[in-house]
């Protein structure tokens, strides 16, 4: 498998197959690995994936953040292995077991837990009886991801720090809730810049709308954002 050059994976937040081909064919040369999740896989599942890579060769990171009984989690990480994700995603709240039976599924596919959701902040999870600041509950949840079988991690840049402190360096660590100091927060409540990320020690940074956004004014447009972005983490 080819090293990866970028560290943008390219959220292709979209239902729409045309939408998606095209962000793709635009970013050639700036991204190396796309990210795509429930809305677009609901609707096109496996045979819109494929397709997506008649386009262009890249690695994909397939968001589906899987979470029920270790059986059925095992048995959806085989029902989409020949898909042959660099990251699949389970939500490490899942347990031990279930995230060991999702790395056992694909041993070749890097597992990756997500810990604790960017759009969640500390009242949000009082309100849902986790006592645990979320700083806390992420580094929790990511060490007992890893000594399951979870070979990446999904956090937001403010516990990459001290989750890499936790892993240590051969676990891979994603982030989503990076924002361009000239781009709006969305839904995002725990954020930092793509430059800040990466010094905390994040390998892949998850850059959705601060990028595709671009693409109404033109694919030029578009490519030169991501090429900014990647500038800046220079």
């Amino acid at each position: 498998m080819a090293k990866v050059k970028s560290p943008i994976i390219l959220a292709l937040d979209t239902d729409d197959l045309d939408t998606a081909r095209k962000w793709i064919e635009a970013t050639a040369g700036s991204v190396d690995v796309y990210k795509v999740g429930l809305e677009f896989f609901l609707k096109h599942g496996a045979m819109g994936l494929r397709e997506l890579r008649t386009i262009r060769e890249f690695e994909l990171f397939l968001d589906l953040k899987l979470h029920d009984i270790p059986n059925t989690v095992g048995g959806a990480v085989r029902s989409i292995r020949e898909l042959q994700p660099r990251f699949l995603t389970v939500h490490a709240s899942g347990g031990s077991s279930m995230i060991s039976a999702a790395a056992q599924a694909a041993p070749e596919i890097a597992m990756t837990a997500v810990t604790v959701l960017t759009s969640l902040d500390s009242a949000e999870l009082i309100r849902m009886g986790i006592d645990s600041a979320p700083l806390d509950f992420a580094v929790t949840l990511a060490r007992n991801a890893v000594l399951s079988g979870a070979r990446a991690i999904v956090c937001s840049p403010l516990e990459v720090a001290a989750i890499r402190q936790a892993v240590g360096s051969e676990v891979e660590i994603i982030t989503p809730g990076v924002r361009p100091a000239d781009s709006t927060l969305g839904d995002q409540s725990r954020t930092m810049t793509p430059p800040e990320a990466i010094a905390a020690g994040a390998d892949f940074l998850v850059i959705g709308r601060p990028i595709t956004s671009f693409f109404a004014q033109s694919p030029q447009a578009m490519q030169e954002r991501a090429l900014q972005i990647l500038e800046s983490l220079t």
